[in-house]
């Protein structure tokens, strides 16, 4: 997080949009062809880091709990532009690809964020504690979010296989976004003491925020980094499938990568988090995005999925039915005491371990 200390913006935060803002008038003035596409990535991910930073400091300002909501949004609304970017030009069976996402997304997050969080910390503060009310709310609504989803389509009898009919998708997507709403009613108005930190977590929770003129000028970087990622996320896809499929590996490992990418940044401010004995902050974080992810996600790709016609497979496989399950009993227990410890984070990283291994050798 930024902080009163900082009187200026980073050198890097403003630098790699900017550099971001040349590479694609490069790309639609001079079109360089295909080996320019390192330098587009290059720029994508410097830029993610750089949205994400911005959202951080936003968010600072703001406070919390309101300040996770908006790097979560932050995060949702570039996962969004890869999954429609990728719907809408690129090759192949993309009806899946929303669906990987957003599974591969709970993965990451509930696996192997959460589990290097509860592993780093533990490992320097031995035990940690949070709001058990608060992170009880934010899984149950999103294990009621991933069943919809995620699991409803194999068991509807309207369409054939793991899909919804279109008043079926309508009424999943709407569903979804109201439950999503009526999580942050909760989380920042209704009940907003049971995601503050209990206690004393660490100097972080009491530095300055940055100054109104700093977080002014984050809000418009945010917003200029948000939309460059749009764009660059448009001219890559090409590639990305292009490197998955010599590479001999499953489709659903493009959703892996969409995910891991976007959630990389917040993932490592969650980390951080924990390191510095803010666990709180930390799951908030972490399982903030992957309801964002979710509550939002899905209804924006179903509209996209309406508006052009373009059919949309949600249900998930009995592997990954089984390890959604596994998942989520774990995180109950791990979630359920309001204290954890090394041995938490352990059997979420090994979780983790099993969904990546088993997503290249299925």
């Amino acid at each position: 997080m930024a902080s009163a200390k900082g009187e200026r913006t980073p050198w890097w935060a403003w630098t790699w949009p900017a550099v971001a803002l040349v590479v694609l008038a490069v790309h639609f003035l001079v079109h360089p062809g295909a080996y320019f596409s390192p330098a587009e990535a290059f720029a994508l991910i410097t830029t993610v880091f750089a949205a994400v930073y911005h959202a951080e400091v936003v968010a600072h300002r703001i406070g919390e709990p309101f300040g996770t909501l908006v790097l979560a949004l932050a995060v949702t609304v570039i996962e969004v532009a890869l999954i429609v970017s990728i719907m809408i030009t690129g090759a192949g069976d993309t009806t899946g690809l929303a669906r990987d996402t957003v599974f591969s997304a709970v993965m990451i997050v509930c696996n192997g964020i959460v589990g290097l969080c509860l592993l780093t910390g533990g490992l320097r503060h031995r035990e940690q504690s949070f709001q058990l009310q608060g992170a009880n709310a934010t899984l149950t609504v999103l294990i009621a979010l991933t069943t919809l989803t995620l699991v409803f389509p194999n068991v509807t009898t309207t369409t054939p296989g793991p899909t919804f009919s279109r008043s079926q998708l309508e009424f999943a997507a709407s569903v979804s976004f109201l439950l999503y709403v009526s999580f942050l009613f909760v989380q920042n108005v209704r009940h907003r003491d049971y995601f503050l930190p209990a206690g004393e977590e660490g100097e972080q929770d009491h530095a300055e925020p940055p100054p109104n003129r700093l977080a002014i000028l984050s809000g418009v970087l945010l917003l200029a980094s948000l939309g460059l990622v749009v764009a660059l996320a448009e001219t890559l896809t090409p590639l990305l499938e292009r490197a998955i499929a010599r590479a001999g590996a499953p489709r659903t490992v493009v959703g892996i990568v969409i995910a891991g990418l976007v959630l990389l940044p917040e993932g490592l401010a969650s980390v951080r988090a924990a390191h510095a004995n803010r666990l709180q902050t930390s799951i908030n974080l972490a399982l903030g995005s992957v309801l964002a992810s979710i509550g939002l996600t899905i209804p924006a790709v179903a509209i996209v999925s309406i508006l052009l016609g373009r059919p949309l497979t949600l249900g998930l496989g009995p592997k990954e039915e089984l390890l959604l399950i596994l998942t989520f009993l774990i995180s109950i227990l791990t979630l359920g005491t309001g204290r954890t410890t090394v041995l938490q984070g352990m059997v979420h990283i090994f979780l983790f371990a099993v969904f990546l291994f088993l997503a290249v050798v299925p």
